[in-house]
């Protein structure tokens, strides 16, 4: 894809998020099962003692859910939140005004400079934004050289079946999960919204990517269908 196309993409997917940053906690416990469980096996996974003054960093933050768990859990973590849309960083502002040693950054992925080491690098349903397979594997990298030795890098995000057959067994179960809350026309919006926006990659090539790159450890923590937690050790 050429630049200019995924920065017209990247804009578009900006802009969505920053229409539907004041409702956003709300659609997304309508659009993926299981995310509150999610969220906190992500935390759960994190390999140090809970007093440990942490580096961490939250890609694609949203409205701070996630940096949330992490302050409930690791008090003296500080946390850089990262996201595209200045209203999600608002909102998460405003919901994790109590907490202190966050700081907030707009960026897109692809402008991202890692400029720390860190203990801890997490990301939920944010980098399956980037476009092609090469950009993930990049970005992978970037992450990788951004760790501490021990460190940990965990990613929850939509992912695809490793062929067509398992893929259109987990788009129909995704479809009846939605059907719950939405109207048959809302559920086609939904997945329209989907194939624009979203480039998710299959789990099992992410998982050697990983491998190749150098994490060690390389796991699945938590799999439903196309959702999962993926990751590993530097």
């Amino acid at each position: 894809m050429k630049d200019a196309d995924k920065i017209k993409k990247t804009e578009d997917i900006k802009d969505h998020f920053e229409e539907i940053s004041e409702r956003y906690d709300k659609v997304i416990l309508k659009n993926i099962p299981f995310y509150d469980e999610f969220l906190d096996t992500m935390v759960s996974v994190i390999p140090f003692e809970t007093d440990k003054k942490l580096n961490a960093i939250d890609l694609g933050c949203g409205t701070g859910n996630l940096t949330k768990r992490i302050k409930q859990n690791y008090p003296y973590a500080k946390i850089i939140c990262i996201d595209i849309s200045p209203n999600m960083l608002e909102v998460a502002k405003f919901k994790l005004k109590e907490y202190q040693d966050i700081k907030y950054f707009v960026k897109d992925f692809y402008d991202l400079k890692f400029e720390n080491q860190y203990d801890v690098v997490l990301s939920s349903f944010s980098l399956h934004h980037l476009i092609t397979d090469e950009d993930k594997i990049n970005f992978y990298q970037k992450i990788y050289n951004s760790l501490n030795e021990g460190s940990i890098f965990f990613n929850l995000d939509v992912v695809l079946g490793s062929n067509e057959h398992i893929q259109n067994y987990y788009m129909e179960a995704w479809k009846k999960y939605l059907r719950k809350d939405y109207s048959k026309t809302e559920v086609q919006t939904i997945l329209k919204q989907y194939y624009y926006e979203d480039s998710p990659a299959k789990l099992t090539d992410q998982l050697k990517w990983l491998e190749n790159i150098g994490f060690k450890s390389v796991d699945v923590i938590r799999k439903y269908f196309n959702f999962a937690i993926y990751g590993g050790i530097k």
